[in-house]
């Protein structure tokens, strides 16, 4: 049974594996654009598309997914969208062309949308004592799934081809979703009202609008850029005012005011700035031949290797981060891990010589992400209604998205407005993309310092519950605190 100490361990590893599953084929990918681009044999310009329709479809499909299941259940929802990822899967494995991998791609982005109902599945089935814990663990799987992609992507293609990276996550998927038919139990708490479509298709709209020439930047016009950007500003302006004034609305605004929801959602913004830019740019920087004056000439693989200590701290921080949330606070928490992200990206940019430098900057850089998205796990998961936990994570995790998008656009215009006589990007360019993260980084840690002083899960301050009313009482959200009390007392 789900209540018992026994069956709580079940589901704690199948949920686990939930989010690896989810996180694996996310990262395996990016490393080997060059091996795929030459097993497709398409131009750099359409290889771009296996990463961009990922993106859109993922950035698009998360909310939706998570508010799907906040209404119909998350254990059905979780099931069938392990099925999508599946099926994703299998399509890009067997894809012919890049036209069909695409397809397979954009399947498996909707995949994304199991971090929020994995993370609300855990809200609901975690006594609240152990709810910290149990959060800050399914995190760190999570985290330890897409630094295992990007460091078996070189061998793994290797060994077995650029085929098996798509092969391998379907056989984990495919075993992961009948472990969560069986084991998940029926989600006790469902929010009423419907899916607001309106809503759904303006947000997909003016993400659509927002990523692609983010995606695509530096391919595309100035004048398709800026015409998509502005689209984009019209589309969200409308889907603000539909969800304000819908009965049911996709993602409920209110919460976004939260204290602790809307610094968490900062925060995810700016350091995803350097998560999703040292994903792209770094492997190529490593792999640069030092004959044009930096680089280890590394193969994919050794380029994985370097990111190692990354995905271990990434581990190893996401077990901890709860608890010395618990202990000291989200706010501690935020600014400690805030400020070490951005003294990570200053080594990376200022100190890139030698290996065992590169090896410390990801040993800071896997702590200081690692830490931070444990503690925005944890901390909106118990300061929103049990029933919009899944929305709420999904927000978080979309935010993170942009900011990923944004930081990489903001780094590739950089890295190629500085190139040596030989057409190769210049060494200058890397260290002024990541002193630019580094400038993001130090925005979160202000931002970090409006963290509430009492958003500390299940600490002194209180119950999960109690602490989610004080975090909406100081926002004003009166509705909200309504419905949270109506959560606690059911």
């Amino acid at each position: 049974m789900p209540g018992r100490p026994s069956g709580r361990g079940v589901l704690a590893v199948v949920l686990a594996a939930v989010f690896f599953s989810f996180s694996l084929p996310q990262a395996l990918v990016n490393p080997v654009l060059p091996q795929l681009q030459a097993e497709l044999q398409i131009s750099q310009g359409l290889a771009a598309w296996v990463v961009t329709a990922y993106l859109l479809s993922a950035t698009v499909s998360t909310p939706v997914l998570g508010r799907l299941g906040d209404l119909h259940g998350r254990d059905r929802v979780l099931t069938a969208t392990l099925v999508v990822l599946a099926v994703g899967s299998l399509v890009a494995a067997v894809a012919p062309g890049i036209g069909t991998m695409i397809v397979g791609r954009v399947l498996q982005g909707a995949g994304s949308g199991v971090l929020p109902l994995a993370f609300a599945i855990v809200r609901d089935e975690t006594p609240p004592a152990k709810l910290a814990g149990a959060i800050g663990a399914t995190a760190a799987m999570s985290a330890a799934g897409g630094g295992v992609g990007l460091v078996l992507a070189g061998p793994l293609v290797d060994l077995l081809g650029i085929r098996s990276l798509f092969w391998i996550p379907l056989v984990m998927t495919v075993l992961v979703a009948v472990a969560a038919k069986f084991v998940i139990p029926p989600s006790r708490t469902r929010e009423p009202g419907a899916i607001s479509w309106p809503a759904t298709v303006l947000l997909a709209g003016w993400l659509t609008a927002a990523l692609l020439p983010l995606a695509q930047a530096g391919r595309w016009p100035t004048s398709v850029t800026v015409g998509l950007l502005a689209a984009s500003v019209v589309l969200m302006a409308g889907w603000v005012k539909v969800e304000r004034l819908s009965p049911s609305p996709l993602v409920d605004l209110r919460l976004m005011r939260v204290p602790a929801v809307w610094v968490s959602n900062a925060i995810s913004m700016l350091m995803g700035f350097a998560l999703f830019a040292v994903f792209g740019f770094l492997p190529v920087f490593l792999q640069t031949s030092p004959a044009v004056g930096y680089g280890f000439a590394a193969t994919v693989t050794e380029a994985g290797l370097l990111l190692v200590p990354m995905t271990v701290m990434m581990f190893l921080a996401g077990l901890v981060a709860a608890r010395l949330t618990t202990r000291y606070g989200a706010r501690l928490m935020f600014v400690s891990s805030s400020a070490l992200n951005v003294v990570a990206l200053l080594v990376l940019a200022l100190l890139h010589d030698h290996r065992w430098q590169v090896l410390l900057a990801m040993g800071l850089l896997g702590t200081a992400m690692g830490t931070a998205f444990t503690v925005m796990s944890t901390v909106i998961a118990t300061s929103v209604p049990a029933g919009r936990t899944g929305l709420a994570n999904g927000v978080n995790a979309n935010v993170r998205t942009l900011g990923g998008a944004l930081g990489a656009a903001l780094v590739g215009s950089i890295i190629t407005s500085h190139t040596t006589t030989g057409g190769a990007p210049a060494e200058v360019g890397y260290t002024y993309g990541f002193l630019a993260l580094a400038a993001a980084g130090l925005v979160a840690v202000a931002v970090a310092f409006a963290t509430p002083r009492r958003a500390t899960p299940g600490g002194v301050h209180g119950s999960p519950v109690e602490t989610g009313f004080r975090a909406t009482a100081r926002a004003g959200t009166k509705d909200v605190l309504i419905e949270q009390r109506r959560s606690a007392q059911d």
